[in-house]
């Protein structure tokens, strides 16, 4: 007798995932990128458009990419109360962390003094002038500058927070229309697969764009800049690791009970490409994907990684402290502890909204020292030959700091599929390269389960 099992029509087979190999040829790109940038310098600083190429790609879909996040996110929750305080929850965090970043930059400054030694030349002081031309805003420019010129000119100003504005603004008018909003949150929904769809075809480029960047940068800056200023470089990446490691790590383990070194590994891919483009914001879109995934609700994700971008800026933080202090001090120009606190405040504030742009830590850098230490602007081209190299460790730990404060965000409102993260975090239910989605976590979290959702918002509302 023949089974049903057997005369049944036999599946088609799944198709492979090839990701895997897109990401090995990364790093084969970044070999040989840096053995062209030593090899021949100035063919190499002619490569500099493909890396730019492919972070315009990607950023070209950021905005696409936060608003539909964050209006299916917004739009399908029931309280717009419950928005408020998340996003101030997430606000009172970032402002936190950027104090505790600034505190351990001062410390390690203050101990090491790497500028000791230094000399300044003519063509150097002029380059410090250059970068405080483009330097930092006001506050008042800055929440100005969050209000986009019309609604369209939030996807095309290359502004986050404009972006944000809008999804949120739109997320909420979805929500008080009630069950007549469903069928646009459905179009919403779609659009997003759709763009998801999009930025795993532009992910193909990442070779390219990969080889281009860290060529151009490796024949800019040469072996003789690294070994000149390898004191502030090698000071500037421990105190990164250290506060990657010892400040995030016990408090997402104690928090969330994550192991910091499995989400790092989760992250993988993205920490790969930050690398090789020195710009975080070529991994925000895979941030938000890869987080919902992990278990992390819709709301949490959609409002946390967007704004993080812009305020939770920890390897910026640590940058322009240590900077400063070695500027001053290979001036011969030291500044005492009152100063240093001064400066570091307004840095803190001119900082938001310079998200892992390459360059943009040293423009605030330049124009944060005009304002309140002109003596010291001459200083900043001290730096400007390893500013890219900086520029990675700034991004990757900005990127860190994101990645752990959304586990965490989620874990204090019970936002987070615990149990899914656990299946995640030890490879038992991978994420999907082709896709970027989960439409079935998507369609039901397990934190949107009414009872631990109650209990979220009962947390929120003591937050």
């Amino acid at each position: 007798m023949t089974s049903a099992a057997a005369t049944a029509p036999a599946a088609p087979p799944a198709k492979r995932d090839r990701s895997h190999l897109l990401y090995i040829a990364v790093i084969i790109a970044v070999a040989l990128g840096i053995a062209v940038g030593f090899a021949a310098p100035d063919f190499a600083k002619e490569l500099k458009p493909l890396g730019t190429g492919f972070v315009n790609l990607i950023k070209m879909m950021i905005a696409p990419i936060i608003f539909c996040t964050i209006v299916t996110g917004v739009g399908s929750i029931r309280s717009a109360a419950k928005v408020g305080k998340l996003g101030g929850l997430a606000l009172t965090y970032f402002i936190g962390m950027s104090f505790v970043a600034l505190a351990i930059g001062l410390v390690v400054g203050n101990v090491l003094h790497p500028g000791q030694g230094m000399h300044l030349t003519e063509s150097v002081k002029q380059v410090g002038h250059t970068q405080a031309a483009s330097g930092s805003e006001g506050l008042v420019d800055f929440l100005l500058s969050i209000i986009p010129t019309s609604f369209a000119s939030a996807f095309t100003g290359g502004v986050v927070l404009q972006t944000l504005l809008i999804a949120l603004l739109v997320g909420f008018a979805i929500q008080s229309m009630g069950k007549a909003g469903e069928p646009v949150l459905r179009g919403v929904g779609h659009i997003q697969k759709l763009v998801f769809r999009v930025l795993t075809m532009i992910m193909w480029a990442a070779p390219v764009g990969a080889f281009g960047a860290i060529a151009a940068v490796v024949g800019e800056t040469g072996v003789d800049a690294l070994k000149a200023l390898g004191t502030i470089m090698l000071a500037f990446y421990i105190t990164c690791v250290l506060f990657v490691g010892v400040v995030l790590g016990p408090m997402l383990w104690f928090v969330a009970k994550v192991n910091l070194f499995k989400l790092l590994k989760y992250l993988g891919r993205e920490y790969l490409l930050i690398l090789s483009t020195s710009s975080s914001d070529v991994a925000l879109p895979r941030l938000i994907a890869k987080m919902e995934h992990l278990g992390v609700s819709r709301p949490v994700v959609g409002i946390t990684v967007p704004t993080g971008y812009s305020f939770n800026l920890d390897g910026t933080m640590i940058y322009l402290t240590m900077a400063s202090l070695f500027i001053a001090d290979a001036m011969g120009q030291p500044l005492h502890l009152g100063e240093q606190i001064t400066l570091l405040l307004f840095m803190m504030v001119a900082s938001k909204g310079a998200a892992g742009v390459s360059g943009a830590g040293l423009a605030t850098l330049a124009g944060a020292l005009q304002t309140h230490r002109p003596a010291l602007v001459d200083g900043v081209g001290l730096i400007v030959g390893i500013d890219r190299f900086m520029s990675e460790a700034r991004a990757l730990t900005n990127f860190s700091g994101n990645a752990v404060a959304t586990v965490l965000i989620g874990a204090w409102t019970k936002e987070i599929d615990k149990a899914r993260v656990e299946e995640v975090l030890s490879g038992r239910l991978p994420f999907d390269e082709k896709t970027l989605l989960d439409d079935v976590h998507e369609a039901a979290p397990a934190a949107e389960v009414p009872e631990q959702r109650e209990e979220g918002e009962k947390e929120l509302a003591k937050a």
